[in-house]
């Protein structure tokens, strides 16, 4: 039986506030209409409170776009399973369009955390859960994500399908996580690697030109198409980065290529034609591209997509890119881990320190 509204809630004299003589109200209280009788507000409250919970038929996507939302499920409500939860927020993430692997990581951990609290509906989540849950990570790195991972899917069921008010995340932080330190090619090592592309697939040297020259991360080298290539100067191609993404479109950017670009795009395109996606291939082959380069190269270090990365983003610094610079060429959001980021390369690329050489007899 839901409460009684008090009599705060009957409607005060003409053009008196019903919250005189108070310090503040709650926005729920704000928004509550104001009730000539206590049996009206009786009524109303009962009737709202049985009211089914339903989900909208259709949600707001990236862009403003409207999507089809779940369906064929159960609609969701406080006292809903865990498991219907995780279930109908997978399908809403898949309706969004969000990436796999976002996706799947998010559906893992709330699996992790339903097999360690039990099936608990849904009202029943409480903080000492999430701490359990937590407390659980083998490491900083699987705690922050785990943390990310339950806080985006209360949010969800606070904010859009609004079956729950509290957020039993709320007052947990991630663990700062320590950057790692870049390790760039050098530059022997970056003829050698692109020596041994030339000799692999057909794809190989344009992938890795476009990683280690362009700066390119993986998922944007396997987004790239045709026609993100502008071949108006042949000579000097540009490359556009772009994101459907409303919540990625600040990555976006237009990077000018040379004469080496053009060279192997247009070799590639006499061996492939391909008419869409460049590179019709999935992360696991780019990095077993990467690693049989390595190698037939002779490089004994690790080398990665993010390897290639951080070595332009070094010569460009080199070359004189300040941190502003760095950001932009790398479609790097203005904040502090990402500055911090930059930093390292820019101190990387600085001179080496002299040393004093001591007097010899």
């Amino acid at each position: 039986m839901p409460d009684r509204p008090d009599s705060s809630n009957q409607v005060p004299p003409d053009h008196v506030s019903r919250f005189r003589g108070r310090d503040g109200v709650t926005d729920d209280e704000r928004e509550q209409p104001p009730y000539g009788s206590e049996a009206l507000a009786r009524i109303e409250s009962e009737a709202r409170n049985n009211r089914p919970a339903q989900l909208d038929l259709f949600a707001v996507g990236d862009g403003g776009a409207f999507i089809q939302e779940v369906g064929g499920l159960a609609p969701l409500a406080a006292r809903s399973s865990l498991d219907l939860a995780r279930t109908t927020y997978r399908r809403h993430l898949e309706a969004l369009k969000r990436p796999r692997n976002t996706i799947e990581s998010y559906s893992y951990d709330l699996n992790v955390l339903e097999h360690l609290i039990g099936p608990k509906p849904l009202n029943r989540i409480e903080r000492r859960d999430i701490a359990r849950y937590l407390g659980d990570a083998s490491s900083k790195t699987t705690r922050k994500r785990r943390l990310t991972s339950a806080r985006r899917f209360f949010r969800y069921l606070i904010d859009d399908v609004k079956v729950l008010k509290f957020d039993p995340t709320e007052g947990y932080y991630p663990h700062a996580i320590a950057l790692r330190a870049p390790a760039p090619l050098f530059e022997q090592e970056q003829r050698d690697l692109l020596e041994a592309a030339h000799a692999d697939e057909e794809w190989s040297a344009l992938a890795v030109w476009l990683m280690m020259r362009l700066g390119l991360t993986r998922a944007e080298l396997l987004a790239l198409q045709r026609d993100h290539i502008d071949r108006t100067n042949p000579l000097e191609p540009v490359v556009y980065v772009a994101y459907d993404s409303a919540a990625k479109q600040s990555k976006d950017r237009k990077l000018a290529a040379d004469r080496a670009f053009a060279a192997l795009y247009d070799a590639f395109l006499e061996a492939r034609e391909p008419t869409g996606i460049l590179f019709p291939v999935g992360p696991q082959a780019v990095n077993g591209m990467i690693e049989r380069l390595r190698r037939a190269a002779n490089i004994t270090k690790d080398v990665s997509p993010q390897t290639l990365r951080t070595t332009f983003a070094v010569e460009q610094a080199r070359a004189g890119a300040d941190q502003q610079q760095l950001l932009a060429l790398l479609g790097l959001v203005n904040d502090p881990r990402n500055r911090a980021s930059v930093d390292r390369y820019l101190a990387l690329a600085s001179p080496p320190l002299e040393t004093a050489v001591p007097d010899r007899p």
